[in-house]
């Protein structure tokens, strides 16, 4: 079989690159190893306007989600803080709980919102080139200047200061409530193996305020992955449910298709991965065709997953859309403290959101449950493993939410089972840490970073490339500009 492209992966990365390029004219096939994914139809992150605008995503089902609150945190001695998508709303909830820090709130949203527009900014296009060596690129670098020029002197020094630092130092310069700050550290240090006190969780915090308005410091999508398959299938792409590449193709020094599992050959001068880094580069191109350089770059980059996933049901919607239950940020880092020693936390940070309706009329929530390391100190996961995290989970949430009183547990995937599963590498949901040192032109590895690869015709496009986890179809969607450059 032939095909103009292969896509590797039908995630919201592989989804948007295929659609792309089908809408170009060419003959394009996505290759997904499974049937389904850890969410089936449900993202967290900001989606680019120029994808949704491209792929007319609006008119094929994909709606923002703007749930309001946007986030309920459990209080210590009973009821909830809710924290909504207007600001000064907000500011009356904190004031009720912390009048200083209810004060505090306006200022810091516009300020945290300042700099999240400049990460924005950076995301909606392919990432800079640190030594210009045309032309375009002294004009990107140009615009990126503007832009920080024009965060004023306030703006800048905060962009300075605070990706950085750790988000523990942030929020203590800003407010003192225990529970807030340990509900926007919590945020901080999603799906990374860090507490509060290592330095560049404030980044992660803002990155993941990126696109959204201000005082709202994380994104969903609802119906992004089914939005993005109709798009694609619309401009012709055939998408293969079950079909796993065991590795790329080469001729002639050049990408020239896949072989399955199955030892079947489909041939192409173009492909383009969603997968991470390390399986890409490793498992299905091979250090054969790969300067040791390169390959000791790619086998540098940190993945180490610590986030299990737990998935539940309830017999009734829960009053929240999304929850955080870490009771501070001296709890936080207590509780990453396990995790550095090969161990689950027994008292966890866990981070709720409702997922939707399920077949059987329950409700279907997810708990990210952190932390719980890709390899164990003592054995290997085990069913008396992922019982004990969906146990820490859930005593962690039934403390202070008695809505969750009849909550079934219907899955847990630990870090290794997301690698098993579904391909990510040490259970790494963002295809490698998001960490000052593998953002930007440096994801997945210096001078690689603008989503082409060593073997001409094959394209990173996935969460290991810029702009990372958190932004889906970002990387997929440069990856395929990319692609239709080079012709």
């Amino acid at each position: 079989m032939t095909a103009d492209a292969i896509v590797l992966g039908a995630g919201p990365n592989g989804l948007a690159a295929a659609a792309l390029l089908a809408r170009a004219g060419r003959r394009v096939l996505v290759l997904e190893r499974g049937t389904a994914t850890p969410v089936p139809d449900w993202e967290a992150g900001w989606v680019l306007p120029a994808l949704v605008r491209d792929l007319a995503l609006d008119r094929h089902g994909w709606t923002p989600s703007l749930p309001d609150p946007w986030l309920t945190i459990p209080l210590p001695k009973g009821g909830t803080l809710a924290l909504h998508r207007d600001v000064a709303r907000t500011a009356e909830a904190i004031r009720r709980v912390n009048p200083a820090d209810g004060a505090r709130w306006p200022e810091f949203c516009e300020r945290a919102a300042r700099v999240a527009r400049f990460l924005a900014g950076l995301y909606a296009a392919p990432p800079p080139h640190p030594v210009p060596s045309g032309a375009g690129d002294l004009l990107q670098l140009a615009g990126i200047a503007r832009r920080a020029r024009g965060l004023g002197r306030t703006g800048l020094t905060d962009l300075l200061r605070w990706l950085p630092m750790p988000v523990q130092d942030l929020l203590d310069d800003w407010f003192s409530d225990e529970t807030l700050k340990g509900a926007l550290g919590g945020l901080g240090v999603s799906g990374t193996r860090y507490g509060p006190r290592a330095g560049g969780t404030a980044f992660v915090l803002l990155h993941h305020h990126a696109g959204s308005p201000a005082g709202v410091f994380r994104s969903e999508s609802t119906g992004l992955r089914g939005a993005l398959a109709t798009a694609a299938r619309g401009h012709g792409v055939e998408i293969r449910t079950g079909a796993e590449a065991a590795r790329v193709l080469v001729a002639r020094d050049r990408s020239a298709g896949v072989v399955l599992t199955t030892g079947e050959e489909i041939t192409s001068d173009l492909v383009v991965s969603s997968a991470d880094p390390r399986r890409t580069f490793l498992d299905l191109l091979g250090p054969d065709h790969l300067d040791p350089e390169f390959l000791h770059a790619v086998r540098s980059i940190r993945f180490r997953g610590a986030t299990a996933l737990v998935e539940l049901s309830t017999a009734g919607r829960p009053p929240f859309a999304g929850l955080a239950a870490a009771p501070s940020l001296d709890h936080l880092e207590r509780a990453a403290d396990a995790v550095k020693y090969g161990r689950v936390s027994d008292r966890p940070a866990v981070d709720l959101r409702v997922t939707g309706p399920a077949p059987d009329g329950r409700h279907r929530l997810q708990a990210s449950v952190q932390y719980a390391p890709y390899a164990l100190r003592d054995g290997a996961w085990d069913e008396a493993g992922r019982r004990a995290v969906a146990d820490a989970g859930l005593g962690a949430l039934r403390t202070h939410v008695p809505a969750l009183a009849d909550a079934r547990v219907e899955r847990v995937l630990a870090p290794a089972d997301l690698e098993t599963l579904y391909g990510l590498t040490e259970g790494s949901l963002s295809h490698g840490e998001m960490a000052l040192d593998q953002i930007l032109f440096m994801r997945p590895v210096a001078g690689w970073a603008r989503y082409r690869t060593p073997l001409p015709g094959l394209y990173l496009g996935g969460a290991g490339a810029h702009p990372g986890g958190g932004v889906p179809g970002a990387a997929g969607y440069h990856a395929a500009r990319a692609a239709l450059r080079d012709g």
